[in-house]
């Protein structure tokens, strides 16, 4: 029996075998923790992810409740201004289409725009009269003035004061419409090669916003403005005319009307922006040309009273330097002579 177990461990075949096993099961022992992975970075990795999604719940639940305490406080003013106006009927009396369309223009939509521009119209020329009567009759301004000259300056602030929305809305009309008149030749180009490429207008629209924001935020705005009412008003004729209603621009008012041609009478789309596009980029280029003509008579006062004195002294100043030291030197020898 010894002897057989003696054999048996002896043997070449036996011994193979058993190193074939223990390697074998080695190498399974090794690679184990491969197949199976970490546990510990595993609970480590979703214990970060749970951490980053309650992170993020937070930021969600923070933000909501800023922008909700936010929302309600502008309620509340827009309340409290809503409730001012009706009652004075100021609609009827201060705002007509002109002045809704202003409003549009400036990038003021709704009626809250509307509600505040009428409430501070009725609100800053008693402020204005406030301030002025206080700077006047309380803390001494213009001394010399009589009681008639500082109340008469009273009203004018007060009148200022009624007219400061109005200005308001139309310098901010202004810059908008520049910003989009320099901003839509390279709009109608954009458009031009989304159009040309397949796509459809309310897609070239989404492109286009998405491309010109970083040129004009106000022309990004009108677009994307445009395209979702081109996706839910009845006819499309209506969305191209409120775009240009809108921007109060004749060149927007031109591609809006070949849009609308365009869509009634089958012509193609790709031609009228081309032209148009060459069009408004003549036009830009003409502006840009008026206004390098009209810097000669812009510069003449300036040159007149900051340039020639300054000249005049570069050139006269040595001269005028020598008479007056020829004339010292001059009384000098005289009163020496005798």
């Amino acid at each position: 029996m010894t002897e057989h177990v003696v054999k048996t461990f002896t043997d070449p075949a036996f011994l193979i075998a058993m190193l074939v096993a223990i390697a074998v099961f080695a190498t399974a022992l090794t690679l184990l923790p491969a197949f199976g992975g970490n546990q510990l970075k595993t609970r480590m990795k979703s214990v970060a992810l749970e951490r980053d999604e309650l992170r993020a719940k937070q930021r969600a639940r923070l933000a909501a409740e800023a922008d909700r305490r936010r929302k309600g406080l502008r309620e509340e003013q827009s309340i409290g201004m809503r409730n001012i106006v009706d009652r004075l009927d100021l609609r009827r009396a201060l705002a007509d289409e002109g002045t809704l369309q202003k409003l549009k223009v400036a990038g003021f939509r709704g009626q809250n725009p509307l509600t505040r521009f009428l409430f501070f119209r009725l609100v800053l020329p008693f402020v204005g009269f406030a301030l002025a009567a206080v700077y006047l009759f309380v803390l001494g301004g213009l001394p010399e003035q009589p009681p008639l000259i500082k109340i008469f300056v009273c009203i004018v602030v007060a009148y200022a004061g009624f007219y400061a929305p109005v200005l308001y809305v139309n310098n901010r009309a202004t810059k908008r419409k520049q910003s989009i008149q320099m901003a839509w030749p390279d709009a109608l180009d954009l458009m031009l090669i989304c159009v040309e490429s397949g796509m459809s207008v309310e897609a070239a629209l989404h492109k286009v916003a998405d491309e010109i924001g970083a040129q004009s935020v106000a022309l990004a705005e009108e677009f994307i403005l445009t395209n979702a009412e081109l996706s839910y008003l009845q006819e499309r004729k209506q969305a191209y005319e409120n775009l240009a209603s809108r921007t109060g621009l004749e060149s927007v008012k031109s591609v809006s009307q070949a849009l609308v041609q365009a869509e009634r009478y089958g012509t193609p789309v790709a031609h009228a922006l081309r032209v148009l596009a060459a069009e408004s980029r003549d036009m830009r280029m003409n502006a840009a040309e008026k206004k390098a003509a009209a810097l000669p008579p812009k510069l003449t006062v300036p040159m007149i009273l900051f340039f020639l004195p300054v000249l005049f002294a570069i050139i006269l100043g040595p001269a005028g330097i020598q008479v007056s030291q020829r004339g010292i030197f001059g009384d000098a020898s005289k009163t020496s002579s005798p």
